[in-house]
């Protein structure tokens, strides 16, 4: 039995997808990349207070691509505030797994440098259910 893994056009379409990352060039490319495969781009935003304030003003947010460290700061608050309203996403980070607060290590995360097809995949396991094993 074969399982069919939906496309990244079919994943993505017409998704909101907030985006936190504050270098400019991978911002853009993760907007790119995401607005051609059919996403909605809420934002690209460089700071933690810019993610709060769109996470507190969009009505429908369908997941979130977040950067972990925002000019020195840590994107915690924003992934509290998504999280609590349901929101699936994503972590992108440099770190090592090891700085990640043991509170949110089950998220799913990203290690840059990823491209943006990458980071689109990432979005796509979880926003996708996962199908059961064929075994």
């Amino acid at each position: 039995m074969t399982t069919t893994v939906p496309t990244m056009q079919a994943a993505l379409q017409g998704r909101r997808v907030l985006v936190a990352e504050d270098e400019y060039m991978i911002a853009q490319e993760i907007a790119e990349t995401l607005s051609d495969a059919g996403a909605e781009i809420i934002g690209p935003v460089p700071s933690v207070s810019d993610a709060l304030r769109l996470a507190a003003a969009e009505d429908r947010i369908d997941c979130a691509l977040l950067d972990v460290n925002l000019g020195n700061e840590a994107i915690w608050p924003a992934v509290d505030m998504l999280l609590a309203r349901g929101v699936p996403l994503v972590l992108a980070t440099g770190y090592d797994a090891s700085a990640i607060p043991q509170v949110y290590a089950y998220l799913t995360r990203c290690q840059k440098p990823a491209g943006g097809q990458d980071l689109a995949r990432a979005l796509i396991r979880v926003l996708v259910p996962r199908l059961p094993d064929a075994g």
